[in-house]
C-alpha cells in the first residue's frame, strides 16, 4: 500500500510530517510518497534508508490565507494539489494533509472527486466518548444541508462506525435541541422522518434525537447534524477538554499533598490524557470522496502525522467506499416523495 502525505501544509511541516511518515513506513510496512519541495525533503532525510519512500517534487505551498474555493486550482503546483492529484490518478492509495481544512474539502472534491449519487462529502471526526468513541458527521464542510444530506451523513457514519469503529449495529442520533420527535426546525423534522424510515427498513439503527449532552454520555455511536452545529459543538469540546486538562494541573500542583495524589494517579491520568489527546486521533475523515482522503490536525507533530496515516490505511483497508457505493439507491430522496 502507498499513502501520499502531503508533506508542506502544517504548522510544522515539513519536518514533523516527515518524521511522521518515516516511522509510518517502518512500523506499518507501507510505502510513503512525499509531496513537496524536493531539496527540503531530501535534506530532512539525510542518512535515513530512503527504501519504500519516493518524492514528488510540488514547488509551492497552500497557505491558511489563500481562498479554500479556488487554492487547489490556482496554485496547482501545490503540495496539496499535487498530493490530490496522485491520487485521482491511481498512483496512491490515500491522500494526508495537514493543511486548510476547506481547501482539502474542496481539491478533493474537485479533483478525486465524490462517490457518485453522494450529494456533499462530511467531515467525520470520532470524538473521545463512549466506549467506542462517537462519531460526529458534520463538523464543519457543510453549513447549510438538506434533510438529504443528513441521511446520507447517517448511512456513512454508520458504515464508518461499523467498519473502523467495532461499533455492532451503531446507534445512529440526530443532534437536536431535545429529544422529542417533534423538536427542532424544518431542516430537523425532515431528517428525522427520513432516519426513522430508514430505521423501520432496517438500514441504520436510528434512537432519534440526541441532545448535547447525550453526546458524551454515550447515548448514540454515530451522532448526525449540519456542519455549522457540528463545527460548534467540536470547537465547544476541544475548548472544555483544554480548560478541563489545565484545570487539573493547577489543582495537582496547588499542594504538597495534591502532588503526592497525582503521583498515585499518574498512570491514570496519563491514560486519560492519551485519550483526549488530538496528536492521539490523529485525523479526520472526508466521508464521502471517492478514495480516502485524511484531514490531520493544523498542528500535527510527528505523532499525529503516523496515527493520521495509520488511520488511512484502515480506511482504505475497511471497505467503506465500495459499501457506501453499494447502498447508494437507499441513500437518495426520490424529488416526488
Amino acid at each position: 500500500m502507498k499513502i501520499i502525505v502531503d508533506a508542506m501544509s502544517g504548522d510544522n511541516a515539513p519536518e514533523e510530517i516527515v518524521k511522521g511518515a518515516v516511522r509510518a513506513r517502518d512500523e506499518l510496512g507501507i510505502e510513503i510518497t512525499l509531496v513537496g519541495k524536493e531539496e527540503v525533503i531530501s535534506k530532512l532525510l539525510e542518512g535515513t534508508d530512503r527504501k519504500g519512500i519516493e518524492i514528488v517534487n510540488a514547488r509551492d505551498v497552500i497557505s491558511m490565507e489563500d481562498d479554500p474555493s479556488t487554492a487547489t486550482r490556482r496554485k496547482k503546483d501545490s503540495s496539496m494539489a499535487v498530493a490530490l492529484t496522485k491520487l485521482r490518478d491511481g498512483e496512491g492509495d490515500a491522500v494526508v494533509s495537514a493543511g486548510s481544512t476547506g481547501a482539502l474539502l474542496t481539491g478533493a472534491t474537485l479533483t478525486v472527486k465524490r462517490i457518485h449519487g453522494i450529494r456533499r462529502a462530511a467531515l467525520a471526526p470520532v470524538l473521545p466518548a463512549g466506549e467506542h468513541g462517537v462519531m460526529l458527521i458534520d463538523c464543519g464542510a457543510n453549513v447549510d444541508c438538506t434533510a438529504e444530506y443528513l441521511l446520507q451523513f447517517a448511512y456513512m457514519g454508520s458504515f464508518y462506525a461499523s467498519r473502523l469503529m467495532d461499533c455492532v449495529n451503531p446507534r445512529v442520533g440526530l443532534l437536536n435541541i431535545g429529544t422529542e420527535s417533534t423538536k427542532g426546525g424544518e431542516l430537523q423534522h425532515q431528517a428525522y422522518e427520513l432516519l426513522e424510515k430508514a430505521g423501520r427498513e432496517g438500514r441504520i439503527n436510528f434512537v432519534g434525537n440526541i441532545e448535547g449532552t447525550g453526546v458524551f454520555a454515550g447515548e448514540a455511536d454515530v451522532v448526525v447534524t449540519d456542519g455549522f452545529s457540528g463545527n460548534i459543538l467540536l470547537k465547544s469540546t476541544e475548548g472544555v477538554i483544554k480548560f478541563m486538562m489545565k484545570e487539573l494541573k493547577d489543582v495537582f500542583y496547588r499542594s504538597v499533598a495534591n502532588k503526592l495524589a497525582a503521583a498515585v494517579l499518574k498512570s491514570d491520568l496519563g491514560t486519560m490524557k492519551k485519550k483526549l489527546d488530538v496528536n492521539e486521533v490523529g485525523g479526520t475523515a472526508l466521508v464521502g470522496i471517492s478514495k480516502p482522503v485524511i484531514k490531520a490536525h493544523g498542528s500535527s507533530n510527528a505523532s499525529s502525522i503516523f496515527a493520521a496515516i495509520r488511520q488511512a490505511v484502515s480506511f482504505r483497508n475497511s471497505g467503506i467506499i465500495e459499501e457506501i457505493e453499494k447502498n447508494i439507491d437507499y441513500m437518495k430522496v426520490r424529488q416526488d416523495a
